[in-house]
């Protein structure tokens, strides 16, 4: 069952690279007692997640903040160590919270796996984007096209808040 506007986050755990160390985060610390936009996406460096998903948040993410948000965080079904590369090469360690969710936990809880062995990746995250107060989603926006990042971009986020 795929998550909806007013349910709470299910309990799950993330992981982030740290100090050159891997750190299991979880749905509590990110949520609990914060606003934060979370978008999340098939995988990293794949071409529109890298190319058009990622950098629309990077771009427009001290308007995004000063919207009272605590924290943008990106999620995808890759392990910390791909995240951590990601986050580098794009210009984005420090910014946004890069979480892994190598075991999709997270996104299954969501409702948001799709199977994409077809092209050989496997279980992936459909594309989406929310915003979670206290751990209780606010708005949720499903990518209904392959290849866009429209509805669940930063501008459509903004928008909402």
């Amino acid at each position: 069952m795929t998550i909806a506007v007013g349910e709470t986050i299910p309990f799950a755990h993330f992981f982030i690279k740290a100090g050159g160390n891997i750190e299991r985060l979880s749905t509590d610390d990110i949520f609990a007692n914060r606003k934060v936009v979370l978008f999340a996406l098939p995988g990293a460096f794949t071409p529109t997640c890298h190319a058009d998903h990622l950098p629309g948040y990077l771009d427009h993410l001290e308007t995004i903040k000063a919207k009272g948000v605590d924290e943008v965080a990106v999620v995808s079904v890759n392990d910390p160590h791909v995240m951590e590369a990601w986050a580098n090469s794009t210009g984005g360690k420090g910014k946004i919270l890069f979480l892994s969710d190598g075991n999709a936990d997270f996104t299954r809880a969501v409702g948001m796996d799709t199977d994409s062995s077809i092209v050989g990746m496997g279980v992936r995250s459909k594309r989406y984007s929310m915003i979670v107060e206290n751990g209780v989603v606010t708005s949720f926006n499903l990518e209904e096209m392959r290849g866009q990042a429209i509805i669940s971009g930063a501008a459509a986020i903004m928008e909402q808040l």
